[in-house]
């Protein structure tokens, strides 16, 4: 995916496109990139992120550079925000206001409380997906004692046996 992105990237960023939208990429394993990646959110690599770049969010579509290229065209251009607030519907506009006329402090506690809520839906996942991985472990285990003990209890000399019990046209027939 990496030549698709950087060419991209280079086809993207110059005339006018680039005046209003930017086509990049981060190394979140460098010093200089681990604290943007984790403020967006990257978890995994490669990802990719789009939209406002206060609010990112994840691109979901195909990873050749045709499906990049078209996602890009239909997508990558101004957005409704504060600062584009002619892009915006009138309902757009008048959230956009109300959040405007907040205290500083009150607007910080509202992003807070929200960012809470996505801190806990991720930290109530994990937990989650940890009890699932036990669960799985679990099964796996039983499931393997379970098949030890019937392969132990005369289950292969039983297959002998019927085997050995077949006429020997049958017998040739099977392999």
């Amino acid at each position: 995916m990496k030549p698709d992105w950087d060419k991209l990237m280079k086809n993207w960023n110059k005339g006018k496109k680039a005046a209003n939208t930017l086509i990049a990429d981060v190394d979140c394993t460098s010093d200089g990139g681990k604290a943007l990646c984790e403020k967006v959110g990257v978890k995994g690599y490669p990802t990719i992120k789009w939209g406002d770049p206060n609010a990112l969010e994840d691109y979901e579509g195909g990873r050749t550079y045709d499906d990049l290229k078209k996602w890009a065209k239909k997508n990558l251009k101004p957005v409704c925000s504060p600062k584009n607030i002619d892009l915006c519907d009138d309902e757009k506009k008048q959230k956009i206001a109300e959040l405007q006329a907040l205290k500083p402090e009150d607007l910080a506690t509202q992003i807070s409380e929200k960012q809470a809520e996505i801190k806990q839906a991720e930290e109530t996942f994990d937990k989650e997906v940890k009890a699932l991985q036990a669960r799985y472990e679990e099964l796996q285990k039983e499931k393997e004692e379970a098949t030890k003990k019937v392969k132990d209890s005369g289950l292969g000399l039983m297959l002998s046996v019927q085997d050995a019990a077949k006429p020997a046209d049958a017998k040739k027939e099977e392999l």
